[in-house]
């Protein structure tokens, strides 16, 4: 398997970059791509945009067998208040978005291929604040199936990893708020953060496992067991 090609999209940082140092140490030739720091520029809601970089992709590296999505964006508003176009653009980039790079990966890759999503413990854990965020990631974990049950007749599996808390410039701003990292803590039993790199390395391991489809893997300290930190409230105490 070391002679792989990979593509990570969402690769300029954070959990990207990281997977894309955890897949070249695994042997694999990676291929980063993202709006911004990384070797291939790509818009996921744009889908001319994901048309061209897999293509070139195939077309400089002669093949293409895993692609892991990390991109992603967030916001926090409460339902009521929520502003529409906010709305849709969290949606555009974490399911649509992930919608267009699963379609057309799959018509590059071939059998024993695999894609790898990023979802988050919202998707089964709701937060409040987070509608846009938790409908996109609950939307992408029941996509990965939808897709892994099209695509493993022609040898192609598709799964997602769901992180916890990991402090990313994703969530970077978040955490600068009072309150929020300790009460994410504290309803983790494993008591810490996640890193980066634990997140890397769950991903290298749906790239090999290869009777492994159609499943999300929970990687958050057993946060899932427990409730959401009340981000919200925290944000109301911070700036009222």
């Amino acid at each position: 398997m070391s002679d792989r090609v990979a593509l990570v999209i969402g690769g300029g940082s954070g959990l990207g970059a990281a997977t894309a140092v955890a897949l070249a140490g695994d042997g694999c030739n990676v291929v980063t791509a993202d709006l911004t720091g990384a070797d291939q520029v790509v818009d996921v809601t744009d889908e001319a945009s994901v048309v061209e970089l897999l293509a070139g992709v195939v077309e400089r590296e002669g093949r293409l067998d895993v692609v892991v999505n990390t991109a992603g964006v967030s916001t926090l508003a409460p339902v009521a208040d929520h502003d529409a176009a906010e709305w849709r653009r969290v949606l555009d980039v974490n399911l649509t978005g992930a919608f267009l790079v699963i379609k057309h990966a799959a018509a590059h890759l071939g059998e024993g291929g695999c894609i790898t999503s990023l979802t988050s413990l919202n998707a089964r854990q709701p937060g409040a604040g987070l509608a846009a965020y938790c409908a996109s990631k609950a939307g992408l974990a029941s996509l990965t199936e939808v897709a892994a049950l099209e695509l493993g007749p022609r040898g192609i599996r598709v799964n997602a990893v769901a992180p916890g808390l990991v402090v990313t410039p994703l969530t970077a701003p978040a955490m600068d708020i009072p309150g929020i990292e300790d009460d994410y803590v504290d309803n983790t039993p494993l008591g810490r953060a996640g890193t980066p790199e634990e997140v890397a390395h769950a991903v290298v391991y749906t790239t090999r496992a290869t009777w492994l489809t159609g499943a999300t893997i929970d990687l958050n300290g057993g946060a899932h067991l427990q409730r959401y930190p009340d981000l919200l409230g925290h944000v109301k105490r911070a700036f009222g």
